[in-house]
């Protein structure tokens, strides 16, 4: 007789079906990162390869696979489309902070040419006294502040006797000639030139003289 309750060998898996049988299949899809020996989850390209591979996985042996093809096709288009369009926000970004800083700096600027220009009246007259030694006591200390202030912001004096005659920063009140120079020269300033890094507030306005014949 047969033992109808005697337990079945290994190769006789009970109901005719396998232990794994129906249950769901997990695939680690991390990556192994080469340098650092820990596991790392796959970059978007390689979601879009997995992916792929999965779609030929699961289609039957009769099936299509040049739809599944197509599907890996669509989706790889769709991640360098999207590529695309964060690489183009980040140079619309990068352009408009640097569009911002350089308006800024324009802005200061103007401020500060503006308020030097409205103070040039006041520093010819500090430069006036300064050469008639009228500029002493407390108003010269008033006077060093309001300059040394100025120069802070860029804004400098220029002009002096001697120097080549340049008609982009200098403006001729007096012209002679002489034999004693070779190219046009300022013989004298008559008021001091301002300018900043940028532009010229005002000429430096000086007497000129031209060589002779």
């Amino acid at each position: 007789m047969t033992d109808e309750h005697a337990p079945q060998g290994p190769d006789q898996p009970q109901g005719g079906s396998g232990p794994d049988e129906g249950a769901p299949r997990v695939t680690d899809k991390r990556r192994l990162d080469p340098q650092t020996g820990e596991l790392r989850e796959p970059t978007p390209e390689e979601a879009v390869l997995d992916a792929a591979a999965d779609a030929v996985a699961g289609v039957a042996p009769e099936g299509d696979l040049a739809a599944a093809q197509e599907l890996a096709a669509q989706r790889l288009d769709e991640l360098q489309r999207s590529q695309a369009a964060h690489y183009n926000l980040e140079q619309q970004y990068s352009a408009y902070v640097k569009r911002s800083k350089a308006e800024a700096l324009a802005s200061h600027d103007r401020g500060v040419a503006a308020v030097a220009e409205a103070l040039i009246p006041v520093l010819d007259d500090i430069e006036l006294a300064r050469q008639h030694g009228d500029l002493s006591g407390p108003f010269a200390s008033i006077a060093e502040k309001l300059e040394a202030t100025l120069q802070r912001f860029g804004v400098e004096r220029y002009g002096a006797a001697g120097e080549p005659f340049d008609p982009a920063v200098h403006e001729a009140l007096m012209h002679a000639h002489s034999a004693d120079v070779t190219e046009p020269t300022v013989q004298q300033v008559l008021q001091p030139g301002y300018r900043t890094a940028e532009r010229v507030l005002r000429a430096a306005r000086v007497a000129v003289v031209d060589p002779e014949g």
